[in-house]
């Protein structure tokens, strides 16, 4: 069954930006113009004018991972090895927004979405600390609300990585990545993993998150598992995976996947009318031009 990116894409194959790096995740673009993206194998982040370099501006990140903006524009870090989400103040200086949960230390921060009433939602999955040192008996979502409270308002996943809204944000979509280590054996093996798949929740005014469904299936035998997570402005759900970029309608549709040179971890919307999508794929860093828009992260807007 041929596919329906024609529709989406304009770009006849991708542009390739930066390479050399070791693992490169987390992009999120500036409006001032430039891209914002990590290397977390080493604790760093860059940013990337296009048709530049790659410039340091943050060292010793704690494997940042996710980015996004709070709606003063603030940088909001995901912060792996060190177990908390930051923000980095207008002075330079980082203050930590959430490390704990009812008194208990959060696992490892991998994703982060800002809702536009300035709540914050981050991907908490704990299958890379030892047993020993989970606090909590859970791999969830945690809601940062704007007065700072943290609370757990998804439970129900293996292993919860990518997430994003839907454009009226009544819809939350998290992706799992996998169940256990047996997964990527199962890959190894070339079998297919029947544990990679996008969930769907309703939205409540006040934030809290229910209705629980699954909204597509990733399974694949192939290199990749669902990981970054973005939505267009007619509610297009782009989310990173085995081969590339799986695309879906707003009924959970495949519309197709977009086949890069490398298999990406993760996508932002780019460019000053957000009709670009820029890529972070393993040792690079990759962007495409679109028919359509992308969701500005930037001020919740």
């Amino acid at each position: 069954m041929p596919d329906k990116l024609d529709q989406i894409v304009e770009s006849t194959e991708a542009e390739r930006l930066a390479t050399g790096f070791e693992f490169t995740e987390g992009p999120l673009w500036h409006p001032d113009g430039h891209l914002l993206f990590v290397n977390n194998r080493i604790n760093v982040i860059y940013r990337l004018t296009p048709g530049g370099d790659p410039v340091v501006i943050r060292e010793d990140s704690g494997a940042a991972n996710g980015l996004t903006f709070d709606l003063e524009g603030r940088l909001i870090m995901c912060e792996g090895d060190n177990r908390q989400v930051t923000r980095w103040e207008a002075d330079g200086s980082i203050t930590v927004i959430a490390d704990r949960w009812e008194g208990k230390r959060i696992h490892r921060p991998n994703d982060v979405v800002c809702r536009s009433d300035g709540s914050i939602y981050f991907t908490s999955p704990g299958g890379r600390l030892p047993p020993e040192q989970r606090e909590i008996d859970f791999h969830g979502i945690h809601r940062i609300a704007p007065d700072g409270t943290v609370t757990a308002v998804v439970t129900d996943l293996e292993s919860p990585n990518g997430l994003a809204f839907s454009p009226d944000e009544t819809i939350l979509y998290a992706d799992n990545t996998r169940r256990d280590d047996e997964c990527a054996a199962e890959k190894e093996r070339g079998e297919v993993c029947t544990h990679q798949y996008i969930r769907a929740y309703d939205v409540a005014p006040d934030g809290s998150v229910s209705n629980s469904r699954l909204f597509a299936n990733m399974h694949s035998a192939d290199d990749g598992v669902p990981d970054g997570m973005k939505v267009d402005t007619e509610g297009r759900v782009y989310c990173t995976g085995a081969g590339g970029v799986w695309v879906f309608g707003p009924d959970g549709s495949l519309v197709g996947t977009i086949r890069l040179p490398e298999i990406p971890a993760n996508l932002a919307w780019g460019d000053s009318d957000y009709r670009t999508l820029y890529f972070t794929a393993r040792s690079s860093v990759y962007r495409l031009r679109m028919k359509t828009t992308g969701i500005n992260p930037w001020r919740g807007g």
